[in-house]
């Protein structure tokens, strides 16, 4: 049995359904879930005691957007200053360059970034296959770091050659990409409270694969019983694509094709428009807000606020590495608070709304009510920051979290073990890591 006593936390942010904000509270971890909340509560024998004087305890951020092999192609020149499409036309010749080896050791350092920022559970949209790549690359990663992971198995089927933004050598064919998706959900997909690994199935976006893929996907996720994942509006020329191409906006291109509901979510949609913001809130069909990703490329700030009050379900992600190009999910949720100040006024999200957006929102996104919050039988999937520090000092309520920092988590358990501690990723030797990653970025720049 593994027991830790969080002990003496300043203040804990639950999210729990009545959103309680408790103050000088202990919490007890035992075999993976939250046990009892409460002060001087009683200390198992054997457990682990973590003081937590001085800090403040939330529930672990939920990532529910990435592209982790990214991490490799951060800051690439010539796509610094690229809108989404001559971005990605840049991109993915280096890309089609990546083996095994590059996608496992770039989800390592991403989700080692993430755990870093405070997040416990991250999807992540793996698109491309080259060189016998799998989507096990990233699922290895994972267990590694000790993250919950949500991979999906993405897919481009059309190329440039028939009209598609891919070059032909990246795409595969539709009956070979179903049949992988089956595979890696029979393999991996483990469906049961507490799960550490579920898979989705991911076409990659519009531009990219066919009708009849999605429609063909969206039917074999729902008889796999697993989650369905695409970008959708994420700028201009998305929009103008979809109408172009299909004759309707991308919601109801989405509609047509079986691909809202609650087992849905849709990455960006920066330009969603009011009836499309109104389907998505009937259906409760979910969005994954990518707020540092859409001011790099340019698209638009999301209408996040419209989204929520019309009573859509949204969570946050830090996108791909090469268009954010961090990978800090606190960082985000300020970014988000910030952006719909900007578009809305001051009052238009506050730090709490955006810490719930990172938090429980995303946990109700992927389909994990039982992340998300602190409360008793929830997973034990805990970030305590230490707010005595200089970002910190001075503040008066735990809104610092967002408005001033720490944007580093001291401490982080998932499902009860300890990931992070005093600051340092616990599972994997990250500078080995980081050194490796450095090394084949550089021999893929050298070779082209």
């Amino acid at each position: 049995m593994t027991v830790t006593l969080l002990k003496s936390a300043a203040t804990v942010v639950t999210m729990d359904d009545a959103r309680r904000e408790l103050r000088d509270c202990d919490i007890l971890l035992c075999d993976g879930v939250v046990a009892a909340i409460g002060s001087d509560l009683t200390v198992p024998e054997g457990a682990q005691i973590v003081q937590a004087t001085g800090c403040l305890v939330t529930p672990g951020l939920v990532n529910t957007h990435h592209h982790l092999f990214q991490s490799m192609t951060r800051a690439v020149p010539g796509v610094q200053d690229a809108l989404l499409f001559g971005w990605l036309r840049t991109l993915y010749p280096i890309w089609a360059r990546f083996t095994p080896e590059h996608f496992y050791v770039s989800a390592q350092v991403g989700l080692a970034e993430l755990a870093l920022s405070g997040c416990t559970l991250s999807s992540d949209h793996m698109y491309l296959y080259p060189n016998g790549a799998r989507l096990e690359d990233t699922i290895h990663a994972a267990a590694d770091i000790g993250l919950r992971f949500h991979p999906t198995r993405g897919a481009m089927s059309i190329g440039e050659s028939d009209g598609g933004l891919p070059p032909d050598s990246l795409v595969e064919s539709e009956a070979d990409i179903l049949d992988d998706c089956t595979r890696v959900i029979d393999a991996f997909h483990d469906p049961a409270e507490g799960s550490l690994c579920r898979v989705g199935i991911a076409p990659c976006s519009p531009f990219s694969v066919s009708r009849d893929l999605m429609r063909d996907a969206a039917i074999l996720g729902r008889e796999k019983g697993v989650m369905l994942h695409t970008h959708l509006a994420e700028n201009d020329e998305d929009v103008a694509y979809s109408l172009e191409t299909f004759g309707c906006r991308p919601g109801a291109y989405a509609e047509s094709l079986g691909w809202t509901g609650p087992d849905v979510w849709h990455a960006h949609c920066v330009k969603l428009d009011a009836s499309e913001i109104a389907l998505f809130a009937r259906t409760q069909t979910g969005i994954a807000h990518c707020p540092c990703s859409n001011c790099r490329l340019g698209s638009g700030i999301a209408p996040v606020r419209a989204m929520r009050d019309a009573g859509a379900r949204v969570g946050l992600g830090v996108d791909g590495s090469a268009s954010n190009d961090a990978g800090n999910l606190v960082a985000e949720a300020r970014t988000a608070m910030l952006l719909q100040r900007v578009a809305g006024g001051a009052d238009a999200m506050s730090a709490r709304t955006a810490l719930e957006i990172a938090t429980r929102g995303g946990a109700d996104v992927l389909g994990r009510p039982d992340c998300g919050r602190i409360a008793v039988g929830m997973r034990a999937d805990i970030a305590v920051w230490d707010m005595r520090g200089v970002v910190a000092a001075g503040s008066w309520d735990h809104a610092a979290l967002l408005l001033a920092g720490p944007t580093t988590v001291r401490d982080l358990f998932v499902e009860g073990r300890g990931v992070v501690r005093n600051g340092q990723v616990t599972t994997i030797d990250l500078a080995r890591v980081v050194a490796r990653q450095n090394e084949l970025a550089s021999r893929i720049q050298e070779g082209l």
